[in-house]
């Protein structure tokens, strides 16, 4: 899969540079986790060039993020064409998965969260007291 990279401070944006993500290409999004560096645990998906995706892609990204999150990493996705969008509401996955409209966005919420992980985990230590 063919992908731009954008690192920041916190994060990697990923602009995904296919227009279409078929169902053999679904082993190809499980290796996006693969850009995850050490100290930068946190990773956007830009799909602004994404015109189709297939189903079985589209559950593949939600299973990716649901496991970022188990090791409290984020896992956004932003910049949706129609048709993808189409693709997630009919598998019910957009009420699942962290989407924007924006990249800019989808920083806000990896630093939001990941504000709320260190507020959570001070509340944590001081509950353990």
């Amino acid at each position: 899969m063919n992908v731009k990279i954008n690192t920041k401070e916190r994060f990697i944006v990923l602009i995904l540079q296919e227009t279409n993500i078929p169902a053999n290409m679904t082993d190809d999004i499980t290796q996006l986790a693969d850009y995850v560096q050490p100290g930068i645990p946190h990773l956007i998906i830009n799909m602004k060039e994404v015109a189709s995706i297939a189903r079985e892609a589209g559950h593949k990204l939600a299973s990716l993020q649901q496991e970022f999150y188990e090791r409290n990493h984020s896992f956004v996705i932003c910049e949706l064409q129609e048709g993808v969008q189409q693709i997630f509401d009919s598998e019910e996955l957009t009420d699942t998965m962290n989407i924007t409209p924006t990249e800019s966005e989808a920083c806000d919420i990896v630093q939001l969260e990941e504000i709320e992980r260190e507020l959570l985990g001070d509340d944590i230590e001081v509950s353990n007291l």
